[in-house]
């Protein structure tokens, strides 16, 4: 969760109703309504008003179940089609470069990270410097004690030349720069910046177009922030990674990395993001946060959010500019969570009608320019 927030405002478009489109590798997810997969229209309804009433402010949900998107809205002037700054939704991006990358052979979760940077380690690298592995950045336990700073960068120089104080892989510490090397390294095995690595592998077959993702003075993709994309974008992440890496048919991701970066591989309950609420201390993967009720998430800064339910077949997309990311998720568990079912519901035309309603005239608050 990074803290920068340049922005895109974001209006409204609701799909509901039978299945409109197929989830093609070059098309948007398949539409379907809410009772066809088994969530009464009212218990959107009943999220969407807490989400408009306890959060300021919401730009943007989309609910997808059984692959299908059920619900979607936008508070004016957020649109389906403008790009949304993710913060750190970014290092879910970038770790999922990594695991590419290790499938194909060009790095390792245990080679030494100053193996990749052998001109911008300080003169004499501590034992600890020495001994942080690209796991240790990606579960966030370089061994900082602090997060090194960004200023005039960032740079690889920069992270390395920070005291490293605890043994890495033993203290959980959030830490942006730490992703940012991730991203660096990246290019180092590959060529590319995780940008250009990421378009024939990930957004290309998930059919995203014209991701941005901003750029370092040294020329990497920033890693840990930095990405713009729209909300059915970021929805497509979540339903690969609940589908295991496949996408029609094809693996885009291993199936073992999905199941390690969204696996609790350190705790994380003593660190500083646990007062944020419950759902900061349920331990941290691959760049992925665990949550309450088996769920995962992509996790960044003023409410960006794609939160994964493998229990419910769910997957719930935000984008939103707030202080309250926890309301964010009670939001979800409060009014979504309980109402999914089995099997699916009769059909409700009505409900369905209140619901298009509902979102049909959401207005960010407090109110944003349109830009």
């Amino acid at each position: 969760m990074n803290l920068s927030s340049s922005r895109f405002s974001a209006a409204i478009i609701v799909l509901l109703g039978p299945a409109i489109c197929a989830c093609a590798e070059s098309g948007p997810l398949q539409r379907s309504a809410p009772e066809a997969e088994g969530i009464p229209s009212q218990a959107i309804i009943d999220f969407v008003q807490a989400a408009d009433k306890n959060v300021n402010t919401f730009d943007s949900f989309m609910i997808v179940r059984h692959g299908k998107v059920i619900a979607e809205g936008w508070w004016k002037p957020s649109s389906a089609d403008k790009a949304h700054i993710l913060n750190s939704v970014s290092k879910s991006f970038t770790s999922t470069a990594v695991g590419l990358a290790i499938h194909e052979h060009k790095l390792k979760l245990e080679d030494h990270v100053l193996k990749f940077f052998p001109g911008d380690a300080p003169v004499n690298p501590s034992d600890n410097l020495k001994a942080m592995t690209v796991r240790d950045l990606l579960t966030m336990s370089s061994g900082d004690a602090v997060e090194p700073s960004r200023e005039g960068g960032p740079s690889v120089k920069q992270f390395l030349a920070q005291p490293v104080v605890y043994t890495p892989g033993t203290h959980f510490l959030y830490n942006t720069m730490g992703t940012y090397v991730l991203s660096a390294i990246i290019t180092k095995v590959t060529g590319q910046t995780a940008l250009e690595y990421l378009k024939p592998r990930l957004f290309e077959p998930l059919a995203i177009q014209a991701p941005r993702w901003d750029s370092s003075p040294e020329g990497n993709s920033l890693g840990g922030y930095g990405l713009y994309l729209r909300t059915e974008d970021i929805a497509k992440l979540g339903q690969l990674y609940l589908q295991k890496g496949k996408w029609n048919g094809k693996q885009l991701i291993p199936r073992k990395w999905v199941e390690q970066a969204t696996s609790k591989q350190i705790a994380n309950e003593k660190e500083g993001h646990a007062k944020i609420g419950p759902d900061w201390v349920e331990g941290y993967g691959f760049q992925f946060w665990r949550c309450r009720h088996n769920a995962f998430r992509a996790d960044g800064a003023g409410g960006q959010f794609i939160v994964v339910m493998p229990d419910q077949d769910v997957v719930v997309a935000i984008t939103a500019d707030t202080g309250n990311m926890q309301g964010e998720l009670d939001a979800i568990w409060e009014h979504l969570l309980p109402a999914f079912q089995s099997k699916s519901l009769p059909a409700d035309a009505s409900g369905q009608e209140r619901l298009k309603e509902a979102v049909a005239h959401l207005v960010a608050h407090p109110k944003k320019s349109e830009n």
